[in-house]
């Protein structure tokens, strides 16, 4: 029981602290409750200094009165009539002990307590110790008509620090409450500012929330706050990519299901020839097309799994370090007796080693579709030539044959996948070039196509080195 209620309490706390919310209000309530605890520091001893200012006046009135008292007699003797009202100005029902002193110049006592501890200066209040308690004392130099030579007597008053410490809490207290009845207000105007400044982020929740799994149509940035439209912003660019993005795969799911009903349905009508014929010749003739048929869907499905895995996010990013001089070579190698077949130049321009970092499966297919295509439309005593080396820090794969090459209105054109232009002969999916270009945009790198001199067509793949 006790396990549950704390798991739930730990819940709802890890909610509360991914509340934006509560996390403005704890800041702001932060930065206030800050703001009063250094106010309520500085307004300690602003109480504590006038509460000794006003003891300090009081004494100094105090000590006045004393003096103004003291009269010398017809014999020259110094005699003071203490004014009650001059003790009694300390009755502030706090129950403070008042002492005094009154001396002549020579040091003869005339009243009053003959130890009391008198301050350094005159007119001037410090705390003294006096009788096992802590004491305010002032001290004060009168002139008193009568004595020699104009001579002076000193009155020293002291009270405890009852009053004095009265009047600082009451002063403190005084800016405690008011400090506290400001964080409360503050509090109140921050909560109801926070659910109005937060509304229109609960009204964007609400409009995303309540759209459909097929609307992806673009939120208005005006409904949220100047800061929040860019997120707005963001989430259209979002979507809006979502949407290019699925129109992309809906558009390959239909061509894809077109570029295998062909092959399938000629499958289907060989196959059916070649079982109803009974002349051999002709039966092996329509086996001979299924076989061509069947390496052509084969051929098609393998180009269709290697398009979706060189599609950003299909598989974990590798970091393979391949050298593009030897996968040239040895694929080059592959395709050496379909070129011999079509009595074609095939021929490799290595520059050393040159290393690429990425994914080596994708890198190779690449090459793969680079020769493929280039032997493909190469016409018979044909060349192709391949160069692989490296120029000003990147890893340069070019491919040049002498075959017909694509018109410059078309080159952008080629790498959508499935397009192929009008009249060409050679068989083919369309998706070559596609492959082409999204294994190299996933390594970083960039492809382009240029005329050959002669004729025929060169592709250039340019790639970051190891």
């Amino acid at each position: 029981m006790s396990n549950s209620i704390v798991t739930k309490a730990g819940g709802t706390i890890a909610r509360l602290s991914q509340s934006l919310r509560v996390q403005l209000l704890c800041w702001v309530l932060l930065t206030l409750l800050g703001a009063i605890a250094f106010n309520l520091y500085d307004s300690f001893w602003s109480a504590d200094a006038t509460a000794k200012l006003v003891t300090d006046r009081t004494l100094l009135a105090s000590a006045r009165v004393i003096a103004e008292a003291v009269r010398v007699d017809e014999g020259g003797n110094v005699q003071v009539d203490v004014p009650p009202a001059a003790l009694e100005m300390f009755d502030t029902g706090f129950g403070d002990r008042v002492s005094y002193q009154v001396i002549t110049a020579w040091g003869s006592l005339v009243s009053g307590f003959p130890n009391l501890p008198r301050p350094a200066v005159q007119r001037s209040g410090e705390d003294r110790a006096f009788h096992g308690a802590d004491v305010r004392v002032m001290m004060l130099d009168h002139p008193v008509v009568g004595l020699p030579d104009d001579g002076t007597i000193s009155v020293t008053v002291a009270v405890t620090h009852n009053s004095q410490y009265a009047m600082r809490r009451q002063l403190w207290f005084s800016d405690f409450s008011k400090q506290f009845v400001l964080v409360f207000v503050a509090s109140l105007v921050t909560i109801l500012g926070l659910q109005r400044g937060l509304t229109p982020a609960l009204r964007l929740r609400d409009a995303v929330r309540r759209r459909g799994r097929s609307r992806l149509d673009p939120l208005p940035p005006e409904m949220v706050q100047s800061e929040l439209r860019p997120l707005v912003h963001a989430l259209n660019d979002y979507m809006e990519r979502v949407q290019n993005q699925m129109a992309a795969q809906r558009r390959f799911v239909s061509n894809a299901a077109h570029q295998l009903r062909t092959p399938l349905a000629l499958i289907s009508t060989q196959a059916s020839v070649a079982s109803r014929e009974d002349d051999a010749a002709r039966r092996d003739e329509a086996l001979a097309a299924l076989r061509t048929s069947t390496r052509q869907i084969s051929r098609l499905a393998s180009q269709l799994l290697t398009l979706s895995r060189a599609e950003p996010g299909s598989r974990r990013p590798r970091s393979d370090a391949t050298d593009l001089s030897k996968a040239a070579r040895e694929i080059l190698e592959a395709y050496a007796e379909e070129a011999l077949k079509r009595n074609i130049d095939l021929g490799l321009e290595a520059d050393g080693v040159v290393i690429v970092e990425g994914d080596g499966t994708m890198l190779r297919e690449m090459l793969v579709n680079l020769i493929d295509n280039a032997i493909r439309y190469t016409r018979v005593d044909g060349r192709v030539t391949v160069s692989v080396g490296q120029l000003d820090g990147s890893a340069v794969v070019t491919v040049w044959d002498n075959g017909p090459g694509i018109p410059e209105g078309e080159r952008e054109q080629v790498f959508e996948r499935f397009y192929r232009i009008m009249g060409t002969e050679s068989e083919g999916s369309g998706l070559g070039l596609a492959i082409v270009r999204e294994v190299v945009e996933g390594a970083g790198g960039s492809v382009s196509l240029d005329d050959a001199e002669g004729g025929g067509l060169v592709v250039t793949v340019r790639l970051p080195l190891a």
